[in-house]
């Protein structure tokens, strides 16, 4: 189930839903169901390997990342392999 952004169009209550499929949601404040779904930005991977949003560059270079080998998350040399 995934989690969708909405924006109450009576109070302008912002909000968090889990939801299946069609299913109508009702905002928590004002219990009105006319709430409109809210763009959410979230890092994705696009074509060519970057990221639309998310940590800078240096951020994503300062930590460790998996392994090459079999993608340990402890980083390189972690593994056995």
């Amino acid at each position: 189930m995934p989690i969708h952004e909405y924006v109450c169009e009576e109070c302008r209550e912002e909000f968090e839903e889990l939801v299946r499929g069609d299913e109508t949601v009702a905002c928590p404040r004002c219990g009105s169901v006319r709430a409109a779904k809210k763009f959410s930005a979230f890092a994705t991977a696009r074509a060519g390997g970057g990221a639309q949003a998310g940590p800078s560059d240096s951020a994503r270079h300062a930590a460790p990342g998996g392994c090459g080998t079999c993608g340990d998350p402890r980083g390189p040399g972690s593994c056995a392999s």
